[in-house]
């Protein structure tokens, strides 16, 4: 199920309902039917993401610095897509709505 996220201060952004629940979660909100992200909410909303992509980008470094240890062969491993590039639509959505002083809103 696609999950819609609204606000005047700009476009939409459309996620997987997993996505959604996951990032809505590192901000503190659970997934309902309907729901907000009030201007209020989105200084503390922002820091938590910007956190938890900061940490995700970190132990990836981490790790691809060990992706061929002990292989013979370096074959072509496809990296999965980390948070970052899940999160800074996300992001972006949260930044421009916090900046104009409008809601987010989903469900409706």
């Amino acid at each position: 199920m696609l999950i819609t996220f609204k606000s005047p201060a700009a476009p939409d952004v459309m996620m997987l309902e997993n996505l959604a629940e996951y990032l809505l979660g590192i901000i503190g909100k659970p997934l309902g039917e309907r729901g907000v992200i009030t201007h209020d909410e989105m200084p503390a909303a922002i820091e938590k993401l910007e956190a938890a992509v900061s940490v995700d980008k970190q132990q990836r470094a981490e790790h691809d610095g060990h992706f061929h240890e002990g292989e013979e062969r370096h074959e072509h491993h496809e990296i999965p897509i980390g948070l970052a590039q899940r999160a800074y639509p996300f992001l972006d959505i949260l930044r421009l709505s916090h900046k104009e002083n409008k809601d987010i809103l989903w469900g409706v």
